[in-house]
């Protein structure tokens, strides 16, 4: 046989089998190229999860010059002990694949395809079957089975034949040789392969392991004997398979015959008509009668020229259905009083404002068609919608309804590795320690996608020269990426005219009634399929409870469009960064940037929103804009043709519609080309190409007689975009929602913390901070209670003696509010609390229980559901402690009598007088219940400890002098290393009076880097910056005092002598519970620490004798498991 040869690849595993494989199929392909191999065809197993992103590698390949067919194909192991490769020769053929992926897939749970063989006789036309022999060749019920497949499938069925190099590699071959002539299914010659390189097999055995929850050592046969499951060259192949040429052939035969490729599918959207209209008739006659309704029914001359201009574009694009899809869905949800909003470039179209699924008027904001949609644009428009996140699924679920989920499915997302999954899961392969494990995930940083440094491993106290864990460090390296699992897209629905099932495989999702194709958002892009996000937003779930309660409490109606617009008072309090809880301008940076831009109308609220993000940072924006705002320089738009498009952001461009008019006016770009850079500016978290245009946009503002200091500034801050900027449209339709929730809480303080409690889990603070805000803004904050708690929490009024005096901010339109409410807190912020129990409590609860015994028998709550109430100390306005109610607890049973049932028997029980408890013992069991206290915070019970002298309360910095060192002390709420700030880590502390921002510069946090990602309490010693009202203090020493908090329950401290429930206020806690939001308390017990690798207290015997002496549990201490961010 005379070379070059020629080979296809037909039997390939890629990562997307999940665990399965040691390469992306973006490897594969690139090295297939490179062997010179005329096709390599992926076959994952019983999914088509990762053939998009070969194809997109194969057609990149091909434009740069190479030559590479990529055949589409799936491994199918069925229930009854058949495997074999499916190829789709045309298009049905493989519509009839993807539909048995999604049959198998609808039968079985997340992840797993229960296939038969009855199921691949109904679906075999047009496809070509590759038999997959056992590795005992000689079983004797393979026969049967390739038998079987043979009489399916006739011609276009092959048996695979493949060299291990076990030793038996001739006598193997030569019995599949005649087991494939005895049965009329030719052999074909395929490798298996399960990795692009050789390089790849310890990878390879590596996530077998983590996939057979086994070590490596363990292994035994599941992993392969040797490394010859990679690519081979033709003439590789052509050698081992020299005593069978034929079966080299026919992998191009197969190859040849197989004429489909992802092209092909023609996606059709859903047609949208009725009345006899077309989907185009039917959009302008609703858009019309929208603008009537926005403009009362004076429609400016621009706006009609506008949406006249959008028709056209949307008539040559033929998306009227889609458009009209949007529209249903924001008009089930509003019909339904579910809060909706729609956002991103969709911002920028007329027709979305008309039609009510936008509120940003682009005409009033100047906004950029283009960057919606264009002629010059090859993709789709994506719209995104946000919604109620707590009815989100109401909207979802009637999606399914109208659609069907043979035509509308959600977008699929990749969970990948990252760093310490991938630390982990390669080390416990193999055979690292989990102390040792622990140790090196706690080096990474956040999510972290760069994984380990050696000199971080040292500072941990290990040695990354052992070998065990150097080849950890760094197969964890490489596995980071790849995929773990699919998962469902935040939103994104699919939805076709005809099966969806035809276009792609569909499998259940985890969460119930949900159903996933198998490709991502990425993957939908690239095959121009259509998408609509129906996306979760609490704060518009927010916004909607805070509107009823204002309704219900205070009588005033309004919505999103009538709240009184800008309102300076509204503005006075963002001026001051009291903005906790708002949206979007709540974050340590946001607080920091509102004191110095000062907002002062709803576009400055628009320019807040964009200004503190990566792309501004990164383009050096903020300062210059800055200066300007405050008049220390001038605008220079060096040629007046700028203005127009750069005044409103004083000539400094803030947002992506003003690069590409930059580019469009200055540099002369074509609308094609300036699409292209605003398609550059939008790979955030991608290799951007953004530099591709440099010459291109600097030369062209030459060329026009601009300066090239300033074409060269303009780049680099259009660059900065390439790190993520807003489009001005999405930055408008958040800046709507800042207004809103800065109005309710400014005007209506106690409805805004009510509101944002019963939203949670949401945003950037957790309960406890919340609390400590509103009672800061003159809130009363209650304590849940047996006999006045709801579910969710609730403002209560309080009584003539006790009410507060009106608040003056609260004057807003001219008439005086009355008083403010009380927050009663509800059952959901109870640690344990079971809705439906808690909830049925409310409904028998009749004028209140008397005691424990009438919850239980007239409540009908469990016992273990009254042991979760009473470690709230809910049961105050019956004078009964935690202690009180645990004991009596203890007598009854969940085995009902049906004759005590409703009965108004006594409490025979006889009264035990327990001790008190310490209130230390008190906090750390509130904590441990409610994730914060309305007692006493932590650090006003270890103040003693601390020299007053020298540590300064954080109320005090306001006014602490600037010329000396000051030190703070305070449990650790956030800690936070943007990728813009060249490693410069940012914490949040807290005390008894309030937070103190704290600098950690790159040098200080290398030397203290363990204590800054793993302290509970921090004390630090600094300089203080101060500008306008923001206040940072620059750490120099940092000192971990979390030891302090295990000793919290023993402090001794005399509690108040006022009634239990009187609505006194007393100071919040923050957050942390480690088994809930990330923002929450952390309450750890003894065991915890140990397991956690932290050292036993130096009085052992003491904590033991503790941990008895309490009624319940084991000893707690308390500390803030940061939220931490990167």
């Amino acid at each position: 046989m005379l070379g070059p040869f020629r080979y296809a690849e037909l039997q390939v595993t890629s990562n997307y089998s999940f665990l399965r494989s040691g390469s992306h199929p973006k490897e594969l392909v690139g090295q297939a190229a490179d062997l010179g191999l005329t096709a390599i065809g992926i076959t994952d197993r019983c999914t088509l999860a990762g053939v998009v992103q070969a194809h997109v590698a194969a057609r990149h390949v091909n434009a740069r010059g190479g030559s590479i067919k990529l055949l589409i194909g799936s491994r199918i192991d069925t229930r009854d002990g058949l495997s074999l490769l499916l190829y789709p020769t045309d298009l049905p053929a493989y519509s009839r694949l993807t539909r048995l992926l999604t049959l198998g897939n609808s039968r079985a749970p997340k992840g797993q395809c229960h296939l038969f063989r009855d199921d691949l006789a109904q679906h075999a036309d047009g496809l070509i079957a590759i038999a997959l022999p056992p590795r005992d060749v000689g079983d004797p019920g393979f026969p049967h089975k390739l038998q079987f497949l043979s009489d399916v499938y006739r011609r276009r069925c092959h048996l695979a034949g493949s060299v291990s190099a076990r030793g038996d590699d001739a006598q193997r071959l030569a019995a599949i040789e005649m087991l494939a002539r005895q049965h009329r299914t030719p052999m074909v010659a395929t490798n298996d392969v399960h990795y692009h390189a050789p390089d790849r097999r310890a990878l390879q055995d590596v996530v077998t392991a983590i996939r057979l929850g086994r070590t490596v050592d363990t292994l035994g046969f599941h992993r392969f004997a040797n490394a010859e499951r990679h690519l081979k060259s033709p003439d590789e192949m052509a050698r081992l398979f020299r005593q069978h040429p034929a079966a080299i052939a026919r992998t191009l035969e197969i190859a040849d015959a197989c004429t489909f490729d992802l092209d092909q599918p023609k996606y059709v959207y859903p047609g949208e008509c009725e009345d006899g209209l077309t989907p185009q008739e039917k959009l302008e006659r609703l858009t019309w009668k929208g603008a009537e309704w926005r403009y009362l029914g004076q429609v400016p001359d621009e706006v009609r020229d506008q949406i006249r201009k959008e028709f056209a574009l949307i008539r040559e694009r033929d998306y009227a259905s889609y458009f009209l899809t949007v529209h249903d869905i924001v008009q089930y949800a509003r019909s339904n009083n579910i809060l909706c909003q729609g956002r991103g470039s969709a911002a920028n179209s007329a027709v979305c404002y008309c039609l009510g699924v936008t509120a940003v008027d682009p005409s009033r904001h100047k906004l950029l068609f283009a960057r919606f949609l264009s002629s010059n644009r090859n993709e789709p428009p994506d719209i995104d919608v946000d919604f109620e996140h707590e009815r989100r699924e109401e909207v979802i679920q009637w999606i399914y309804g109208k659609y069907g989920r043979e035509r509308a499915g959600l977008a699929a997302t990749v969970i990948a590795y990252r760093s310490r999954s991938a630390i982990r899961d390669v080390g416990k392969a193999l055979g690292l320690s989990a102390d040792t494990l622990g140790t090196l995930a706690d080096t990474v940083w956040g999510m972290g996608v760069g994984g380990i440094d050696e000199k971080h491993v040292r500072e941990a106290g290990l040695d990354p020269q052992d070998r065990r864990l150097a080849l950890a460090l760094r197969l964890s390296s490489t596995l980071i990426d790849f995929p773990r699992h699919l998962s469902q897209h935040v939103g994104g629905f699919v939805f076709t005219a005809d099966r969806l099932d035809a276009l792609v495989p569909i499998q259940n999702a985890a969460m119930k009634d949900r159903t996933v194709v198998e490709w991502n958002k990425d993957d939908l892009d690239s095959l121009r399929i259509l998408k609509v996000d129906v996306l979760a937003l609490g704060m518009l779930t927010c916004i909607r409870k805070g509107l009823d309660l204002i309704r219900a409490l205070y009588g005033e109606t309004f919505d999103l469009a009538t709240i009184p617009k800008e309102e300076a008072a509204v503005y006075d309090m963002l001026c001051k960064a009291d903005s906790l809880g708002v949206f979007q301008v709540e974050s340590r940076a946001q607080m920091s940037m509102l004191p110095r831009l000062r907002p002062r109308n709803f576009y400055d609220l628009v320019i807040e929103v964009a200004i503190v993000r990566p792309g501004p940072i990164q383009g050096d924006m903020v300062h210059p804009y800055l200066r300007r705002r405050d008049g220390i320089e001038k605008p220079d738009y060096v040629k007046p043709e700028l203005e127009e498009a750069l005044k409103r952001t004083l000539g400094v461009p803030l947002f992506q519609e003003q690069a590409m008019q930059i580019a469009i006016i200055a540099a002369k770009f074509t609308e094609a080309e300036a699409d292209g850079l605003r398609k550059a500016m939008a790979t955030f978290r991608h290799n951007g190409t953004i530099h591709n245009y440099r010459q291109r946009f600097i030369e062209g503002m030459v060329a026009n007689d601009y300066p090239r200091d300033f074409a060269e500034r303009c780049f680099k801050q259009i660059e900065g975009f390439g790190e993520y900027g807003f489009p001005e449209s999405h930055a408008a339709s958040f800046a709507l929602l800042v207004y809103a929730s800065s109005w309710i809480k400014h005007f209506f303080p106690d409805v805004f913390a009510c509101a944002l409690l019963n939203s949670q889990p949401m945003g950037f603070y957790a309960p406890g901070q919340i609390v400590r805000d509103a009672r800061e803004h003159g809130i009363a904050v209650l304590p849940p209670d047996i006999n006045i708690s709801h579910w969710d929490n609730t403002l209560e009024p309080l009584p003539p003696a006790a009410a507060l005096k009106k608040d003056a901010r609260r004057l807003g339109t001219g008439k005086s509010l009355p008083p403010l409410y009380a927050l009663r807190l509800g059952f959901r912020q109870i640690e344990g609390a079971r809705q439906e129990e808690m909830e049925e409590l409310v409904r028998q609860r009749g004028a209140g229980y008397r005691d424990v015994a009438d919850l239980w028998r007239r409540g009908r709550v469990s016992r273990k559901q009254i042991e979760v109430l009473a470690r709230a100390d809910a049961f105050g306005s019956l004078d009964l402690s935690r202690r009180d109610v645990l004991w009596a607890a203890r007598s009854l049973r969940d085995d009902r009598l049906p004759l005590l049932d409703g009965g108004a028997i006594a409490d025979l029980e006889p009264k035990v007088a327990l001790p008190a408890a310490l209130l230390g013992e008190q906090v750390v069991d509130d904590y441990v219940s409610l994730r914060l206290s309305l007692r006493k915070h932590p650090l006003a019970l270890l103040r003693p400890r601390l020299d007053t002298g020298s540590v300064m309360l954080a109320s005090g910095l306001a006014t602490a002098p600037l010329d000396r060192s000051i030190s703070v002390c305070g449990l650790v709420l956030v800690r936070q290393r943007p990728g813009t700030a060249s490693g410069v880590v940012f914490a949040t502390l807290e005390d008894e009076t309030g937070i103190a921002n704290i600098v950690i510069w790159p040098h200080v946090f290398e030397k203290h880097r363990r204590i800054v990602m793993t302290s509970r309490l921090l004390l630090v010693k600094g300089r203080l910056q101060r500008e306008k009202e923001v206040i940072h203090l620059v750490a120099d020493r940092l000192q971990d005092l979390s030891g302090w908090l295990d000793d919290l329950s023993d402090i001794d401290e005399t509690l108040d002598p006022a009634p239990r429930d009187k609505r006194s206020q007393r100071s919040p806690l923050p957050p942390r519970n480690r088994f809930h939001h990330p923002r929450d308390l952390v309450v750890w017990t003894r065991a915890d620490a140990v397991r956690h690798g932290e050292p036993e207290p130096s009085d052992i015997q003491r904590a033991r004798e503790a941990e008895a002496a309490r009624p319940y549990g084991a000893v707690r201490r308390i500390g803030a498991r940061s939220r931490d961010f990167h």
